[in-house]
């Protein structure tokens, strides 16, 4: 349902964003016209799913071990948390600059080069002999992950329609998984083998995958002949012209960049206190709880209630904060916080999603190229604030931050969001 004043998209009245949209030049993201879609044996849909998963981690890995880098490295604490911040910064980037290459460029050869590359800035991240190495690695590892945005469209084109839903959702399992493993995992293996045999171990394991892909992920040469700057550039004009994007982007920002602010700031508060980086990843777990928070927000928006279920996940951002506050001292009260806090953030983005991807089915590569770009920059500015903030105002400092930018955006949300 599109809100009042905006005209509804049809033939005499096209979207300018569909960038002229024939059967000769069919819209970004379709299955090209001679290729028909085939079934997706159970191994590549597997190595889609594992892919995913792998690439997504990339980003978290060094989430709670922004205090051992800094430490290694020999970086102020009241920065470590920019180590962070430059993974997100690298992916939001490439989200926009190379994630709509899978509209003109064939799709396969698209993967497997960023999966290489992705390697690579592992590689020299692991190795990473100084300050400046280490974060343009990371920034480029960032960048890179995203083949695991250039995967599920992939999949999507690749599935016969009655199996489109069942392949999509296994793949966005893996990625979802990978997303809320990595930081229990990056945990338990600097315990063992260090920071540096985090990403050393990631790059093993993406590098078998690109192996995999090799002979596993299938050609697909997309139809499109759009220019790449018009390409990029629609996602501007798709921010600007369409409210309902504009509205869910804000307000899953404002969520992305209070959940980078806890899960950020509460594995340093721990080792601040003595906890080893084994009792940080049990911490850690509990962000894998946020996995069951989707097919449940899923059921909800299929029946309707998009927008009380985002009233709900956003005030569980706020909630989150107020018992992170007084679980300064408390393993099991952090350990609840960091519950609520995945639990909301996961099931705003389903709820917010499903509305985006309402809009237009012809565009919905770009809808969400645009949505995660805005939020991953909402996550990014969460996590360089954090180590300012808590340095100069400790965890209260931490927790005022976290609470009242919900709390905003659940005022703008009621407010600016029509009651369907």
């Amino acid at each position: 349902m599109l809100p009042r004043g905006r005209p509804k998209l049809s033939a005499r009245n096209p979207d300018p964003t569909d960038m002229r949209t024939t059967p000769d030049n069919p819209a970004p993201g379709a299955a090209p016209r001679d290729e028909a879609a085939r079934p997706i044996g159970a191994a590549t849909a597997w190595l889609f799913a594992f892919a995913c998963g792998a690439l997504a981690a990339n980003l978290y890995y060094a989430q709670p071990l922004v205090a051992l880098i800094a430490d290694s490295m020999g970086l102020s604490a009241s920065v470590e948390s920019s180590i962070f911040t430059a993974a997100q910064l690298g992916y939001a980037l490439g989200l926009v600059l190379f994630v709509p290459l899978g509209d003109i460029v064939e799709n396969r050869r698209l993967i497997l080069a960023t999966m290489a590359l992705n390697v690579v800035s592992l590689v020299g991240l692991a190795l990473a002999p100084g300050l400046a190495t280490l974060f343009a690695m990371m920034l480029v590892v960032g960048v890179t992950s995203t083949a695991a945005q250039m995967i599920v469209p992939l999949a999507a084109s690749l599935a016969p329609a009655e199996e489109r839903g069942a392949v999509v959702g296994n793949v966005m399992t893996g990625l979802l998984a990978g997303i809320m493993l990595a930081r229990p995992v990056s945990s338990f293996l600097a315990d063992h083998l260090g920071w540096r045999g985090v990403f050393g171990a990631s790059a093993v394991l993406v590098a078998g995958l690109t192996v995999a892909a090799l002979f596993l992920v299938p050609r697909r040469t997309p139809q499109g002949r759009h220019g790449y700057f018009q390409l990029i550039g629609s996602l501007a004009v798709l921010q600007a012209r369409e409210p309902v994007l504009r509205r869910r982007s804000i307000c899953h920002a404002a969520m992305f960049g209070v959940f980078s602010v806890f899960w950020t700031a509460a594995p340093i508060l721990l080792l601040r206190q003595g906890y080893s980086p084994s009792a940080v990843a049990l911490f850690a777990l509990a962000g894998v709880s946020g996995v069951l928070a989707a097919p449940v927000a899923g059921r909800l928006a299929d029946r309707g209630h998009g927008y009380l279920g985002s009233s709900v996940a956003i005030s569980f951002g706020i909630l989150a904060f107020v018992i992170a506050w007084f679980g300064e001292t408390s393993f099991w009260l952090l350990v609840a916080a960091g519950i609520v806090i995945d639990l909301g953030v996961q099931a705003n983005m389903v709820f917010s999603q499903r509305e985006i991807f309402q809009l237009d089915d012809k565009i919905r590569s770009r809808l969400n190229a645009a949505y995660m770009t805005s939020f991953f920059l909402g996550g990014a500015l969460g996590s360089a604030l954090t180590s300012p903030i808590l340095e100069h105002f400790g965890w209260t400092g931490i927790c005022l931050l976290g609470g009242l930018v919900p709390l905003a955006a659940l005022g703008y949300f009621a407010v600016a969001e029509p009651r369907r």
